[in-house]
């Protein structure tokens, strides 16, 4: 971790929290629930559809969890949502321990859905598509360590795109430095051609780590997308319900070059959200924001959909051209991008 301690953080005057916040938590949920959030959310079928995480544990601040399952939502207005009656996908068996942190992208008229699988061997990020909800056929499991994934809406270049967080824990100086990276496929199985697209130095609130967040939405002047970033500080104390947490998450937001998406062109110098209201800055894990579902209307207002001190489901909103406006032009090239090279020997 740098040495660098990120001092006081407040959200973008731009955006506004949504007034019935939470709008969604454990007792909106008619099976056992604890934890609900870091949820996918989008526009599918002509409905909203959220696919949410729910922690579930034993008395209102459990020390220890049972499981991890992901529950199923829908709306007509993106505010009011009715849970369904059972958990769409409890992933466990011999090798995988659970799948959590679902996030949601229509492409193609197919709903995809990538996610976190913790495994006996580490942690993978998995890719699967569903029609219905009632089945999820798995098309991508990676290698650990990675996670994060976020799928782009449409091809680019013939190619399907995603924005991923690897775990360099042997690099990067040791222990926590973890970046925002770019891949592409053919075919949603087979990934790679990889480029870096934001690191943490390049962000003035982080000092640990960032990562994709909501999935991208396009707009005239590129894709525009929600990271999230992460600042330790060694001074924190309990901070929640666990014995130590040192960790606070803010939401940033970036501009991507429309035909080549590793590139930034535009970059919040602020956080987007920054841990404020109580159901953000009080839960399991105090001062933790994380977007998952970013939602652009025809009116131009953006939904953004994010859990809250990993306890509850809230939503913020702003109008499209105020973010776009927010992505401020980097003044150099945050560094040399490409994966393709031709070296020679002299």
């Amino acid at each position: 971790m740098s040495e660098n301690l990120v001092g006081p953080l407040r959200s973008s005057p731009l955006i506004r929290r949504h007034p019935d916040n939470p709008v969604l938590a454990a007792d909106g949920v008619p099976y056992p629930a604890t934890l609900i959030f870091n949820a996918g959310v989008a526009r599918f079928e002509g409905r909203y559809v959220m696919v949410f995480r729910n922690d579930v544990g034993r008395g209102q601040k459990p020390e220890r969890f049972e499981g991890t399952n992901l529950g199923l939502a829908f709306s007509d207005d993106g505010v009011r949502w009715e849970v369904r009656a059972k958990p769409c996908m409890a992933w466990k068996d011999e090798e995988v321990r659970r799948a959590y942190d679902p996030r949601l992208t229509v492409l193609d008229g197919r709903c995809y859905m990538c996610f976190a699988v913790d495994t006996r061997h580490g942690l993978r990020g998995g890719i699967a598509v569903t029609d219905d909800f009632d089945r999820f056929e798995v098309l991508h499991l990676t290698v650990p360590d990675n996670r994060n994934l976020v799928l782009f809406p449409e091809r680019i270049g013939g190619r399907y795109a995603r924005l991923e967080r690897p775990f360099p824990v042997y690099s990067r100086g040791g222990g926590h430095r973890f970046d925002a990276w770019y891949s592409e496929s053919p075919d949603l199985r087979f990934w790679g051609d990889s480029r870096l697209v934001l690191a943490v130095e390049d962000v003035p609130f982080a000092n640990d780590k960032v990562g994709p967040a909501a999935p991208p939405v396009r707009t005239h002047r590129g894709w525009l997308t929600t990271f999230h970033a992460v600042d330790r500080d060694p001074t924190r104390g309990k901070n929640g319900w666990e014995k130590r947490w040192q960790k606070r998450y803010t939401a940033g937001l970036m501009l991507l070059d429309a035909e080549e998406p590793w590139r930034v062109i535009g970059l919040s110098r602020e956080p987007l959200l920054a841990p404020e209201a109580p159901y953000e800055r009080n839960g399991f894990r105090n001062d933790v924001i994380f977007p998952g579902g970013m939602i652009l209307e025809e009116s131009g207002e953006v939904k953004i959909y994010y859990g809250a001190a990993d306890t509850v489901e809230c939503l913020a909103t702003a109008h499209v051209e105020d973010l776009l406006r927010l992505c401020e032009p980097p003044a150099a090239p945050l560094r040399p991008r490409g994966s393709t090279r031709v070296l020679q020997r002299r």
